[in-house]
């Protein structure tokens, strides 16, 4: 529960915590440098191998054609997971994680194990058009989609504090395919290149240029929508309690084979006939396209519903104003927070406001989740970091965030309704019904850093 902040402020001992013991030297691969050291050594290695087999296939000017063309979505499509992450942003070292473990080791992974058991099967039945066909339809899906997964698993077991539900899910196995797709692309745009510098295509019959429109310009999102799957799994997952052991285990493991179901009927489309692509790309992928980017609209919504409900009772202990529990749960008025602070006292503050928004939806995530019986252990002490991290900010976001609440406030009715109403937004402390402004009471003086 909500605890009264402190006066004067000093940090000290959370409450509840155990005393501290003996300090225990964790044994050298329990570090976080040295884990940190051999994953980037994996991923560095991981992708100077790629390169070098990428090249190799595509030559150094269809390498550098491919490149080029390939990297076009990425911005797009890592903005468009960057937007759907913005209720509770997560750091961007997981992300980057995620893209290069995508673009190389996955990538490295997906391209050793294809070619390895299409050359056994076409040893093994002597039909090299069979083995291919074969491949491509259920080794190539299995084996990708598993080792994008890895990403997603290795974040959700690793960095489990920022791995709280169904949008964290979305965007981390987004990122991961949208590396995956990156080295696919420049393997297939540079192998198209090279075939037309050996067959003469020019302009829009060219190989290259067919394989861009399929590739670039119509499934840009294809990749990111089958690992997607996987990863609503792994937030379903996250948000289920320690005890509930089957429900954590099988709903990763249905997204993944959803994903890997989806991902064998793209790749299979070609053998339904001629018109076999568009047909599976209107019937599956544009319906299941459209029918996943409204559950992660919906998902933001609910969770910006959360930050709103859970928030108040901190504001009601004295942590926050209580305009804040309004402001913070409306991305209208968190954005123009940010723009204020910006516009009033540099980008710095900026920062520390996004930071406090960041912190205050974690904190009310946390109570949502403690709420329902699913925090853990440690549910006191995290609770006492995001208040410690709120109350070091307030200075800086409480003017910015006042100043956002009044701009987005609805209007307020003028006849006082039926039930007892608390603050100027529905929250904290009782507000005159004659007057419908700011609180008659406040637990914190009106200071506004921004001013001289």
């Amino acid at each position: 529960m909500a605890t009264c902040p402190p006066h004067p402020y000093a940090r000290g001992p959370v409450d509840g915590a155990p005393a501290a013991g003996p300090l225990r030297h964790a044994h050298w691969w329990q570090r976080a440098w040295v884990r940190y050291g051999a994953l980037t050594t994996l991923l560095a290695i991981s992708g100077l191998v790629i390169l070098a087999l990428v090249r190799e296939e595509t030559g150094t000017e269809g390498f550098l054609v491919g490149l080029g063309l390939a990297t076009l979505p990425v911005p797009l499509l890592i903005a468009a997971f960057r937007w759907l992450d913005r209720v509770e942003p997560g750091p961007w070292r997981n992300l980057l994680f995620c893209f290069a473990w995508g673009a190389c080791a996955a990538a490295l992974i997906a391209i050793v194990a294809n070619s390895f058991a299409t050359r056994w099967i076409a040893t093994a039945t002597a039909d090299p058009s069979s083995a291919d066909t074969l491949g491509a339809t259920v080794i190539a899906p299995v084996v990708e989609e598993t080792a994008k997964a890895a990403a997603v698993l290795l974040v959700f077991l690793f960095r489990r504090r920022d791995f709280t539900g169904i949008l964290d899910g979305v965007v981390i196995a987004g990122v991961t395919a949208t590396g995956f797709a990156f080295t696919e692309n420049i393997l297939y745009l540079g192998t198209a290149f090279g075939t037309d510098q050996l067959t003469g295509g020019t302009g829009i019959a060219s190989v290259t240029a067919a394989t861009f429109f399929v590739r670039i310009i119509m499934s840009p999102f294809a990749h990111p929508l089958f690992t997607v799957l996987t990863g609503i799994g792994f937030g379903i997952s996250a948000l289920a309690a320690d005890r509930q052991h089957i429900r954590r285990v099988a709903f990763p493991l249905s997204g993944l084979l959803l994903a890997m179901g989806l991902h064998a009927m793209w790749n299979g489309s070609s053998a339904f006939g001629e018109y076999g692509f568009f047909a599976v790309y209107a019937a599956f992928m544009v319906p299941i396209f459209g029918l996943l980017t409204w559950l992660v609209i919906w998902t933001r919504q609910r969770e910006l519903k959360t930050v709103r409900t859970e928030l108040p009772a901190y504001a009601v202990a004295g942590w926050l104003s209580p305009v804040e529990p309004y402001a913070l749960g409306s991305m209208r008025a968190r954005r123009i927070a940010r723009q204020y602070a910006r516009r009033h006292a540099g980008r710095a503050a900026a920062r520390q406001v996004a930071q406090y928004e960041g912190y205050a939806t974690s904190l009310a995530f946390l109570r949502h989740r403690g709420r329902r019986g699913r925090a853990g252990a440690d549910f006191a002490v995290r609770e006492r970091e995001l208040l410690d991290e709120l109350w070091r900010r307030r200075e800086t976001a409480r003017p910015a965030l006042d100043h956002a609440a009044r701009i987005t406030a609805p209007p307020v009715p003028v006849a006082a309704p039926p039930w007892p109403v608390y603050g100027a937004y529905g929250y904290g402390y009782p507000t005159s019904p004659a007057t419908h402004a700011t609180p008659t009471a406040t637990p914190y003086p009106a200071y506004n850093p921004y001013r001289s």
